[in-house]
């Protein structure tokens, strides 16, 4: 039994995304979840574990983290035995996969999934788990990433709104088949997936929008997907 993915295009400190947080601890389906968060790809920047621990307070979860720069808190395969959700934060999405390879973090996480646990996580937190995805961490210029984990198949691109060279750089890709179709997200939209099926598509924003973007025989299509604000009730899963 496959656990879920949601996959997100990303948060600001402008903007109150906090509603995917809680959706996260929802989808756990438990009413004090264990949550572990993955800050690897940001080299475990001590800001960024702070703000996870204001984000998911002990009111509402059990949080934890899993440091991989600096000693951590316990055994990684013993911390990430447990956990109802592991959460990756954003950053540099090679980095992240590389460091993960060398400790078998990658292993971990695909037992947790089998299990039915909840990953998750932001940018790099959401390209990470698709076969391949668009980076901006491999120099100045946006890139494609290849081999990421494959838990889920395609490819994904972050920030699809904030960034605006992000569209054309998917489409181009894509469109040379670098890149297979794939799924794109919006700052503020989350991909819900079962299993590797896209189960639903939810935002904290009004206006975030996700997309199925995918080649045809002459073009490549971006299809919109029908999306639920967190602000009103969940509606019907998105079609794929």
């Amino acid at each position: 039994m496959a656990g879920h993915i949601v996959a997100i295009g990303g948060v600001s400190p402008d903007a109150d995304d906090s509603a995917l947080d809680r959706f996260v601890l929802e989808v756990a389906g438990v009413a004090k979840p264990r949550v572990c968060f993955l800050p690897t790809a940001s080299g475990d920047a001590v800001g960024y574990i702070d703000t996870f621990y204001r984000l998911f307070p002990r009111s509402v979860c059990e949080p934890t983290h899993l440091t991989l720069f600096s000693p951590p808190l316990g055994p990684p395969a013993e911390i990430l035995a447990d956990q109802d959700v592991i959460y990756v934060g954003g950053g540099s999405t090679p980095n992240l996969l590389a460091i993960w390879r060398l400790h078998g973090i990658d292993d971990m996480l695909h037992r947790a999934w089998r299990r039915g646990a909840v990953l998750c996580g932001v940018s790099a937190g959401s390209m990470c788990w698709f076969d391949s995805g668009l980076t901006d961490a491999m120099g100045t210029e946006l890139a494609p990433l290849h081999n990421a984990l494959g838990f889920l198949p395609g490819s994904n691109c972050a920030h699809y709104d904030s960034d605006p060279r992000r569209r054309d750089a998917y489409h181009r890709l894509i469109a040379d088949a670098t890149l297979p179709g794939g799924y794109a997200a919006d700052d503020g939209a989350a991909l819900h997936f079962r299993g590797e099926d896209l189960h639903r598509v939810v935002s904290s924003r009004p206006r975030a929008m996700a997309y199925r973007v995918a080649p045809t025989d002459d073009a490549v299509v971006e299809t919109p997907l029908e999306i639920s604000y967190l602000g009103q009730r969940v509606a019907e899963p998105a079609a794929a």
